[in-house]
Order: structure tokens, then sequence, then C-alpha cells
């Protein structure tokens, strides 16, 4: 009997571990009250407390930060950078955190124009004990072509800025608030507006390289000791009519960066398509074409104030990176716009077979589609427990300023991950005026594992952090890699960071069992000497682990009401044959 039970309960929580669903929950009211109105332009660690604030964007003209709370509303607006630190006229299109002086406290990156969108004009306002001073400003004495790529162009681990200038690539430094801006790279064609550039390791050698997308097609410059050389060009897929966002993403889970690249066929986007091209390959890859939906066919949204852009996300953890993108409805008396979860699924089709991997459309996700005329969509881990939730925004009628949706994925598939944020390892414990080195967006370090899942295979996977800064690019300040259902530790875990011009030795270390659902927030310090680096490790216990004590729990119940049964039984026994011997006739006695 005993054996059963047990049994019954090991099986009981097997099936509750497999038991997989998902639905989104609006969480808006919890998240801001009624301050939910802006454009979200990026993320970071504002405050150093280990929990990511939100920059929003509102009027075009004024930035509020909302610094996470342990309270409700969980976001609140805590600074503020009005249009009085602006010039007149002035409309913000671009907002990068990130410590451009290398004191170790996140400073803001903004950019704007006043009248011409291709005149882009760029500020940064220091941060100092968590806020930022209006008054005390640089604006960079050079006007770009487009919205700058912010980047690590010299290894030092502090952030610069590139972009176009009249035409020619340039890149300004900011260290210790010295302005320095020369020409870089020797390139003989224009980028593109809008571009997609990114800064991500293309070769696996743990050191990021440079991506740029031209009028003509795309550029590799790979980083080689220190300093970069083009070593590839492609064209646009064939036939397609419009060209979307760049996105690098590991998509089959092959430890690679993979291109995705969203693009139309045709100039109304009634046609529509993702190509994918692995590093190395010859050919674009189609991982999804078909956006038909009943009797109904859907296409990418292209305009000039949001480009076509997909946001990238593990959002059940399957070990396979996700998107979210924004539709429309492309008959002709519609106007249906909504944003779509794009799911990473194995190919079932020919055309996919090179890949291995494909997106499934989730026409039917209910809480998505009751967000009408959205914008922008993209994934944000609310809560800090490793799943990611989507942050929405959308338009509504007779309103300047956008709407936005945060909505709660409630996951019940008991997966694993491990999520890892980079700092800029210019201080440790020793930082200037004692400030804490969380808040700091890093763009450039790769994060990339090796694991066995549950049947025995090996799998590992990687990822950039912060490769991509412009046109709402949206990326989150850490990495969250999934896991999939194999609660194995983590046999390797390799993080790799940019290296300086004459750098001949690759600046990454390894470690070796990392627990699952933690959270690892890496200290590269000192840069050039691995060996010293730290991580601190946070983590985050699962459902598994309530499901298990839970079971443990019941069958040591269980076991004491048996013990207690028998016990009892035992007693009764006893006390039976007592009695019976002190009836019985005692011969002897006679």
């Amino acid at each position: 009997m005993l054996l059963s039970c047990a049994w019954f309960l090991t099986l009981l929580l097997s099936f509750v571990g497999q038991h997989v669903t998902f639905a989104l929950q609006d969480v808006t009211a919890d998240l801001f009250g009624q301050e939910n109105v802006g454009t979200v332009a990026a993320f970071g660690d504002f405050n150093s407390d280990k929990q990511t604030d939100i920059f929003i964007i509102r009027k075009h003209s004024e930035l509020v930060i909302f610094l996470a709370d342990l309270k409700a509303p969980y976001f609140k607006p805590k600074v503020h950078l009005t249009k009085e630190a602006f010039p007149s006229d002035f409309n913000i299109t671009c907002v990068v955190p990130g410590d451009y002086d290398g004191d170790s406290q996140m400073d803001v990156l903004v950019t704007g124009y006043q009248k011409d969108p291709f005149k882009q004009t760029v500020f940064i306002f220091w941060g100092h004990n968590q806020t930022l001073d209006q008054s005390e400003k640089v604006g960079l004495n050079r006007t770009f072509d487009d919205q700058p790529l912010v980047m690590d162009f010299n290894g030092d681990m502090i952030p610069d800025i590139f972009g176009s200038v009249d035409g020619s690539s340039m890149v300004c430094y900011l260290r210790s608030r010295q302005l320095k801006c020369e020409k870089a790279l020797n390139l003989t064609v224009q980028m593109r507006v809008p571009h997609s550039n990114a800064f991500i390791d293309l070769n696996k050698d743990f050191t990021a390289d440079l991506f740029l997308t031209t009028k003509d097609g795309f550029e590799t410059w790979i980083n080689k000791d220190g300093n970069f050389n083009q070593t590839l060009s492609r064209k646009t897929p064939e036939n397609a009519n419009k060209v979307g966002q760049s996105a690098f993403v590991d998509f089959d889970g092959d430890g690679s960066q993979d291109h995705l690249l969203p693009v139309c066929m045709d100039a109304e986007c009634e046609k529509s398509a993702i190509y994918l091209d692995k590093p190395g390959g010859t050919e674009w890859v189609p991982v999804l074409m078909d956006f038909r939906r009943k009797d109904s066919v859907w296409g990418f949204v292209s305009s000039s104030e949001n480009p076509i852009t997909l946001h990238l996300g593990d959002y059940n953890m399957d070990g396979f990176p996700d998107a979210l993108v924004i539709l429309r409805n492309t008959s002709a008396s519609s106007t249906q716009q909504q944003a779509f979860l794009l799911e990473n699924v194995a190919c079932n089709n020919a055309s996919c077979r090179q890949a291995g991997r494909m997106f499934r459309v989730h026409w039917e996700q209910s809480d998505l589609s009751a967000i009408p005329k959205a914008v922008v969509a993209t994934f944000f881990d609310i809560y800090e427990d490793g799943i990611l939730d989507m942050i929405v925004l959308s338009k509504v009628e007779g309103k300047e300023e956008l709407v936005i949706h945060t909505l709660k994925n409630n996951f019940e598939a008991d997966a694993y991950f491990v999520k890892v944020i980079v700092l800029s390892g210019l201080c440790s414990n020793d930082c200037p005026e004692n400030v804490k080195p969380f808040g700091v967006n890093q763009p450039g370090p790769y994060v990339m594992y090796t694991s066995v899942d549950s049947n025995g295979y090996l799998k590992n996977a990687s990822a950039g952090q912060l490769s991509q800064s412009a046109h709402l690019a949206l990326q989150l300040p850490y990495t969250v890699l999934g896991l999939g259902r194999s609660a194995n530790f983590l046999d390797h875990l390799f993080v790799g960071i940019p290296r300086p011009p004459g750098g001949k030795d690759v600046r990454k270390k390894e470690w070796t069992a990392i627990i699952p659902n933690s959270q690892l927030i890496v200290i590269p310090y000192p840069q050039n000497d691995p060996r010293s680096w730290s991580a601190r490790l946070y983590l985050t216990p699962s459902n598994i682990v309530l499901l298990t004590a839970i079971a443990l729990i019941g069958v040591c119940v269980f076991i004491l009401v048996i013990i207690g049964i028998l016990h009892w039984q035992e007693k009764k026994a006893d006390d039976r044959e007592k009695r019976q011997e002190a009836h019985r006739f005692h011969f002897d006695a006679m």
C-alpha cells in the first residue's frame, strides 16, 4: 500500500510537470497605474538595485525614467528630462542608457531632430547619485544621417557612438567626458537609412564583430586583433521589395548567431516573408512565408516611424528564441493591425529544411488580439523571474501618446533558464564614490552555454548582449537563455568581452556546473585577466521545487499515518493479549 501511494504521488508530480499551458494576463494597472502612456524606448537598471527600469518618451520631447518598486504600481516615474533640457522643437527619436564616461554610473544618450529627421543630434546626460543633471550635458558636434549605433569600438568597455556623418562612417568617444570623434572604417558604400547595424560576435571567437546594413545589402566586419576587417558582403533576398530590420539570434540552437531578415515582396506588403542567413551560408532560407489566416492574408507594417522589426525572446524557455511582430490585415476593406507571437518550431516543409526550424504564427492568441492598432511589441521580464513577459504599444483615436499594455506570461510548464548580465568590469568593489556597478548597460559581451538535455544529447546556445540600439531595438540589458525541460547543471558557460586594438588574446572565461534557474552577474575585472573575473549567482526557485516539496511532505504524512495506524493496531493487540492473560485459568495454582 505504501509503495502504491508513493507511485501515485510520483505519477501526479510527473503529470503536473508535463502540463504545458501558455496564457497572458493584463497587468498594466498593477505596473503603471494611470501612467501607462508614452513610447517605451529602452531598458536599464538606472539606480543599481538589480531591478530593470523603463525609459519612456512622452510628447516627443520629454524623457521619463520609471524605476522598479516593490509596491504597486511597480513602476513609478522618478526621473524626468523635460523639454527645457533640449533645443526648441526637439523631437526625441532614440534613448540609449550606458556608462559613457567610465565612472560606473548610468548616463543617458538621447538622439533627436528639430526639422529634418535625417539630421540626428546626439546629447548625453551624465548620471550622478541615481539622477540626471539636466544642465550638464554634452552635445556631439556632429550631425548624424541616422540614429547611431552604440558599441564598444575600441574595446575599453566604455560605450562609443558609431554612425554615418555626411555619408562617411564616424565613431565618437567620451572617456572622462572628453569628446573625440574620428573617421572609422574604410567604407566604400553608404549605410541604409533606417539602418540595423549590429555589434555582435559572428564567428564564435567571443569577440564582437560589426555588421553593417548598406544601400546595396550587408557587410560583415570581423574583429581581428582588435581591428575590424571586412570579410563578407551579401545582397538582400531576391525579389524583396522592402527590407526590414536585421536581427541576430541563435535560431536553431547550434551556438552560432543567425541573421533574421523580415521583408515585403511587394510595395504594399501584401506578401511578406522572414528569411534566415546562417554563418557561412550561400543562400537565404525562408523560415516563414505563410501569413494566411482563414480567409484573410496578413503582412508586415512598414512606416517611416516604425520600420519592420522582429523583437526576439524565448517565451516558452525551450531553448529556441521566438519573436513578436506587428502585422496588419491586407484585405482591401480592413484596417486591422495587431501584435502576434511567432513561435520557433521544428521545420515541417521543404523550404526551411536547411534551417531545421521555422516560425509558426499564433493566430488565436486572444490576449494580443484584444489590443487593437498595436504599433510595437517586445519582450520584458517584468517580475525578474526569468520568464519573458510582453509589452505592447498601441494607438488610440484622438490621443497623441501611445498607450502601454503589459502582459504577464503565465507559462505553466516547468522549463528552465539561465539569466546572464555582463557588466563593464571597470571596477568591482572599489568603484568611484562607492557606487554599485550593477547599473551599467554594456554592449558587446557574448554568452554561450553547453549542456546535456533530458535525452542525453549535447545542446548549446548563444546570445549577444545589447547588440543593437537604434530604431526602438528595445533589447534587454541581460540575456535569458532557455534550457528546456532539462534540470541538469550547465556543463560550461562561456562569457567573452570585446578586445582593444592590438589585443592578441581573446578575453573570455568559462564557468562550470551552473545551477539552472539562476541569474548570473558577471564582473570582468580586471578586464585583461579573465582568470580573476568574478560572478555572483542568484537562484530563482522554479515550480518543480514547490511540487517536489509538496510531494515529499505528502509522502511523509502518509508514512506517518501508516505508522500511526500500525502502532494503534499493535497496541490494541497487546491490550487484548493482556486481558486474555488476566482471565486465563492457571492450572499450576491448583
